[in-house]
């Protein structure tokens, strides 16, 4: 063999031999992942850890962040330059993921596991989002309940020591819990929601093992999950509650503001700083009030912008008369957008989505509306889920973006689609870049002008409504958390520039309160899709194709900003050649 042909021949060979590493360290991780988080394996239909919760002890914990730390030795030992481009960018965007966990491991986060959104309070929705076809699914879950006491006594050591250094939520959000605790405390087992699975049985499961199952769901939640919730009770409201912050934002938590510029960073996958969001936020807001005036005007009211938010907020017109009514309007509107998405898209991910209410327990206290990803394996479509819960604060006006966001085109073709794209590792396919997942679906919300969707001025208002509500978020969570806004006055910016109502607004401060950085992603995410589109029309002209364009930005799955804008433009170069 030649010596030119020989060396490439060894290269080559390197390259494939750091690639096999590579995916090895992929493989052995994501099964560490699920083995480690059995409810979200649970969720993405993955049945081999269906009978345990996860371990929230200190040491597990700890002995996670070293393991972190492990794997990003062993990526120093595999040769990113040896790798294709394809695998150097799977390689980057696996260890910026533990190069975050890493640093981030300081703050202690971990110590304050609940907000009045999410947390252990509301466990039992899991079910909800579980197969139960075999004898074996619901002997699994009757096993989850019988080790809810010890997950819960996890969460409660959690709690404890975040008190104990200081990593607490706020008592203005945390005073909503109470309710959501007393809502499991139910006076029979049959009456808990974690009961639920056991109130319908698949058709397969015979007479004598439906007795069974019932008897020991009973006695798993009577021995079990009650107490738990009895214990968790007095713990919260004799302990946690009152050690609670009494003001707001995280520059009052121990190394607050370097926890807070953290969470911007990663939420945002950028560098911008919160004093960089926060001027960004207020530019927008100014920008997007303009466009509202034109609206306005267009929709012929004669009186001034905050006139047209008190009038878009009362009149009852733009209201349902009830939660059956505003729950049906919602899936036609969702239904309305399905046939229309061939204008702008080539490619469509094959599981459906539905339109459901959100569970009337955690409705008063949550938002407008959420998605919740489809299972993995094709077991469960994706889910919208719409906030029901006092219809007259639901308005008309925000169904048409409100559903471009949650379902289609946002949040359930990008999801759906980035899980069926085998060839990509399943870190890549299930990612969470907050920044990209929130920036398409607030992206998918504008493209309803080209879809044909906005042709009402009041729609069209929902959708600046709604892009207004992202720009007043970079505002406020950065007041709140690095410039020591109190919440009357977030609450206050959020009602001056935007005629969403006072139950949304309140709901949604609270989130920014309970949960630092995360609402900074959308508009950053959305600012960038569209500069990159912005781009490729610049430079393609006539030959851009924003389907083309739609699948370049989808097919690779979620990706940080930085690495979409280099897909952007490598497929750019590509099309100039």
């Amino acid at each position: 063999m030649k010596p030119f042909v020989l060396f490439v021949a060894l290269v080559l060979s390197a390259s494939a031999d750091d690639a096999q590493r590579l995916h090895a360290l992929f493989d052995a991780e994501w099964e560490h992942t699920m083995e480690t988080s059995p409810t979200w394996a649970s969720q993405l239909g993955d049945r081999r850890w269906n009978d345990r919760w996860p371990d929230m002890s200190l040491a597990a914990i700890e002995r996670e962040h070293a393991r972190d730390k492990q794997v990003l030795e062993q990526l120093t030992a595999i040769r990113r330059d040896a790798l294709p481009p394809a695998e150097q960018l799977n390689f980057d965007m696996f260890r910026l993921n533990y190069e975050r966990s890493v640093e981030g491991f300081r703050f202690g986060r971990y110590l304050i596991p609940l907000d009045q959104r999410s947390g252990i309070q509301t466990e039992d929705e899991l079910g909800d989002a579980l197969r139960f076809e075999t004898v074996k699914d619901y002997e699994d879950w009757i096993a989850r309940l019988r080790g809810f006491g010890a997950y819960m006594d996890q969460t409660i050591a959690l709690m404890r020591e975040g008190v104990r250094r200081g990593l607490v939520q706020p008592k203005v959000t945390m005073q909503r819990l109470p309710g959501q605790i007393a809502k499991q405390l139910v006076a029979t087992p049959e009456q808990s929601s974690f009961f639920k699975p056991l109130l319908h049985f698949a058709a397969g499961i015979g007479d004598k093992d439906r007795v069974r199952l019932t008897s020991a769901a009973k006695t798993a939640v009577a021995e079990s999950v009650l107490p738990a919730f009895q214990r968790f009770e007095k713990f919260f409201t004799s302990d946690y509650l009152p050690a609670c912050l009494d003001g707001i934002g995280a520059w009052r938590l121990p190394e607050g503001e370097a926890m807070y510029a953290h969470v911007a960073r990663t939420f945002t996958t950028t560098t911008l700083t919160p004093k960089q969001i926060h001027d960004i936020g207020l530019s927008e807001v100014a920008c997007i009030r303009g466009e509202m005036e034109k609206v306005k005007t267009q929709a012929g009211f004669a009186g001034t912008l905050p006139e047209f938010f008190a009038f878009l907020r009362t009149d009852p017109r733009f209201y349902c008369a009830d939660e059956k009514q505003l729950l049906l309007e919602y899936q036609a509107t969702a239904k309305r957008i399905d046939p229309l998405l061939v204008k702008l898209f080539r490619t469509f991910p094959r599981l459906p989505y539905g339109v459901e209410p959100v569970p009337a327990k955690m409705a008063p206290d949550t938002t407008a509306a959420y998605y919740r990803q489809p299972a993995a394996d094709g077991s469960r479509a994706g889910t919208y889920f719409v906030n029901t819960y006092k219809p007259e604060s639901r308005p008309r006006w925000e169904m048409m973006a409100l559903s471009l966001h949650e379902c289609v085109p946002g949040h359930h073709l990008q999801i759906a689609l980035a899980q069926e794209q085998g060839e990509l590792p399943h870190f890549r396919q299930h990612g969470e870049y907050t920044a990209y997942v929130e920036g398409w679906a607030l992206y998918a919300e504008s493209l309803g002008s080209e879809l044909g969707l906005y042709n009402d001025p009041y729609d069209k208002f929902g959708q600046l409504t709604y892009e207004m509500w992202r720009a007043v978020r970079l505002v406020v969570d950065t007041g709140i958390h690095a410039f020591h806004w109190d919440r009357k006055k977030a609450i206050a910016f959020f009602r001056d520039n935007a005629p969403k109502s006072e139950q949304d607004i309140v709901n949604e401060v609270d989130r920014y309160i309970s949960w630092p950085g995360q609402a900074l992603a959308y508009k950053i995410g959305e600012l960038k899709i569209k500069a990159l589109r912005a781009r490729a029309t610049k430079q393609l002209g006539g030959k851009f194709d924003v389907k083309e364009f739609h699948d370049v930005v989808l097919l690779g799955g979620a990706l940080p900003l930085s690495l979409l804008e280099q897909r952007v433009d490598e497929w750019l170069r590509n099309k100039t050649k």
